[in-house]
């Protein structure tokens, strides 16, 4: 109990006082004492219907420049905190948003359907997602782990999306 609470102080001053740790917390949603990956993918929100009003080459851009940078900000995070997953890091969930949302319709059915499903595949983490979580260190398997569950999520809602002609 003791080292959980020293654990939680020092999660709070990293999301609180450090510039990547309050990226990687999620401006702070990471703090949230129950569920602070769902809160984490709500801040993610409208920074995905920002994305999505940008051109595809952009938003392409953007997406790698964020993934790169979260598994940069994952890894360093982490390593400070010296957890290997710590649960108040929700950059990988709000990435995983993005992508889950990138190329549906940007209607707000399809973005909550995209929220809904990238939660749940997060959350339960089927094969071969699972995998990646288990196999993959470092800030690559904290954020894999999340696109693999974006992909999921994505295709399903592009695919449905498609198929009932968009919004």
């Amino acid at each position: 109990m003791e080292r959980e609470d020293a654990l939680a102080g020092e999660a709070r001053r990293e999301a609180l006082s450090t510039p990547d740790g309050f990226l990687a917390f999620g401006f702070g949603a990471g703090l949230a004492p129950l569920a602070p990956g769902t809160a984490g993918t709500l801040v993610a929100v409208p920074i995905a219907v920002w994305l999505k009003l940008q051109s595809a080459l952009t938003l392409v851009l953007l997406l790698g420049l964020l993934f790169l940078l979260g598994v940069w900000l994952c890894a360093r995070v982490s390593r400070r905190l010296g957890v290997a997953d710590h649960p108040g890091i929700v950059w990988d969930e709000m990435f995983g948003y993005w992508l889950t949302v990138a190329f549906v319709p940007l209607d707000w059915r399809w973005m909550l359907a995209g929220f809904l499903l990238f939660r749940a595949f997060d959350i339960a983490k089927p094969w071969p997602i699972s995998e990646v979580d288990f196999y993959v260190p470092g800030g690559w398997g904290i954020m894999l782990d999340d696109v693999a569950a974006a992909v999921y999520a994505g295709v399903m809602v592009a695919g449905v999306a498609y198929v009932f002609g968009g919004a």
